[in-house]
């Protein structure tokens, strides 16, 4: 019995000696339960990225099937009225534009909110001219006459001289910048906004008959 005791005492010795490692029952981890908030945000989320996803495949079905072009213009008429270059290189001029604004769209309407105009010769700013909101419907053109008038505009000596050359040719080549942005109404919700710049070259002659000889233009976006 005394023996039996012995083996007893040293069986529970050896297993109160047993590292913690060896009793796995200790690293168990309970699950809590999910808080119903974090399955509500979760929810959430998903109708919003559903939401976003689906707006954007409307948007671009409906760009694709309209497709919206941004607004042409073209010189329909220019002159010279007046100018003159002192011994300074100082400017004055005065030209008159008749500009061609149009919608190329058959779906859609345009909204011009900004338009201006930038007159340049060699490279040098000598007019600008705003314009002010107008709309136009689909397939619709609208003449506007625009004045473009330079006041002591100095020129450099290349560029002056280039001026002087071409009263003497009657050809006096410019560039009309155009800068537009407008709006096209795609729907009742939805409308897609141009920003275009519009760059023409013109010719004109010296005054007084300083009609236009040739125009052309073209966009950038």
């Amino acid at each position: 019995m005394h023996g039996g005791n012995q083996a007893d005492h040293s069986h529970h010795q050896q297993e109160r000696r047993l590292p913690r490692f060896y009793r796995p029952s200790e690293f168990l981890i309970r699950p809590r339960p999910t808080h119903p908030a974090f399955w509500l945000v979760a929810a959430c989320c998903t109708l919003l990225w559903v939401a976003i996803i689906l707006a954007g495949l409307a948007i671009l079905i409906v760009y694709l099937v309209v497709r919206p072009k941004g607004p042409q213009l073209e010189i329909s008429g220019a002159n010279l009225n007046g100018a003159n270059l002192d011994a300074g290189g100082l400017l004055n001029a005065d030209l008159s534009v008749l500009a061609n604004f149009s919608n190329p769209n058959r779906k859609v309407d345009l909204r011009f909110g900004q338009v201006q105009l930038d007159l340049y010769f060699r490279s040098v700013l000598i007019a600008t001219q705003g314009l002010g909101p107008f709309r136009e419907r689909r397939r619709e053109a609208v003449l506007r006459d625009v004045r473009m008038v330079s006041s002591s505009v100095a020129l450099p000596t290349d560029a002056a001289e280039a001026w002087r050359a071409g009263e003497t040719g009657n050809r006096h080549p410019m560039k009309l910048v155009a800068s537009f942005r407008t709006r096209s109404d795609l729907s009742g919700w939805l409308h897609y906004t141009f920003l275009t710049r519009r760059h023409c070259n013109i010719v004109v002659g010296a005054p007084p008959a300083g009609v236009l000889l040739a125009s052309s233009c073209t966009s950038k976006h």
